[in-house]
């Protein structure tokens, strides 16, 4: 295994990040682990010394009047980074304008769209968002949808396969499994859709090892990322726990890099 990205990071700047850090952590009610500080010197910094190479960096906007103002942080992250990130933009369905925001996060540089329905308070499958994943599919570009939540209906399967069928070529990267919380009724459910990826964040702590690679299984390696929903897992402990599943080699380059790097269209140079 010689590349790793890490698929799903949340990155903010210095002035708010403790800020933004402690609001999502109260958002789970608290998370059990010890969480970096959410800035990208950061997530470099400890990236690297896990091994990761390459991150897929975004935030999430929870007003319309953020959302300009989020995407222009994360492209000149993405910029300042030496080629080591790729942005994803952030979409609030209240805007205005939602046409105006996805040309112009485009036109900044971003690679994908951001959506946390369960934050951003909407139903994965409101018409707004289909809008979106609408724009997403006629760009090819990917969106990321943060899925699942035994709490609440924002986001679970029922909300997401509405929209696999609407849009069957769009690039769905289902957050967390498919299902945070709710692993199981997603792989059920979702991993029939050829058009769903999912990452592997904010999961495994909760999972036993074999559900974590029956899982994996379900969705086949091809469409499973490596993610840690920096920073708020260790990430070395979540590469080390894939690791014990005794995988085959074709299944952790899949996991680690390769399902990414195609998504994403990510170059190495050799």
């Amino acid at each position: 295994m010689q590349k790793i990205i890490d698929s799903h990071c949340h990155i903010y700047p210095t002035a708010i990040a403790h800020k933004a850090v402690e609001s999502v952590d109260h958002f789970y009610d608290g998370l059990p682990s010890q969480h970096y500080d959410g800035t990208a010197n950061m997530l470099i910094t400890s990236g690297e010394a896990a091994g990761i190479c390459h991150f897929i960096v975004h935030s999430v906007a929870t007003k319309p009047e953020q959302v300009n103002h989020i995407n222009r942080f994360i492209a000149d992250s993405m910029n300042a980074s030496g080629g080591r990130f790729t942005g994803m933009g952030t979409m609030h369905l209240d805007s205005d304008d939602l046409e105006r925001d996805f040309n112009d996060l485009v036109n900044m540089g971003l690679k994908g769209v951001k959506l946390h329905p369960d934050i951003q308070r909407f139903y994965a499958d409101d018409p707004r968002a289909m809008r979106i994943y609408a724009m997403c599919q006629e760009r090819d570009l990917p969106v990321c949808v943060h899925t699942g939540d035994f709490r609440y209906d924002y986001s679970n399967p029922p909300r997401v396969e509405p929209v696999l069928k609407a849009y069957p070529h769009l690039k769905f990267i289902g957050a967390h499994f498919g299902g945070w919380s709710v692993w199981q009724e997603a792989a059920a459910r979702l991993a029939v859709y050829p058009n769903i990826h999912v990452d592997t964040s904010s999961s495994l702590f909760w999972l036993k090892p074999q559900e974590a690679k029956q899982i994996i299984r379900a969705y086949g390696s091809e469409r499973v990322m490596y993610g840690t929903d920096y920073p708020f897992w260790p990430q070395k402990w979540e590469i080390d726990y894939l690791l014990r599943l005794e995988l085959d080699e074709e299944e952790y380059e899949n996991i680690f890099w390769r399902s990414c790097a195609q998504l994403f269209d990510i170059k190495f140079d050799e």
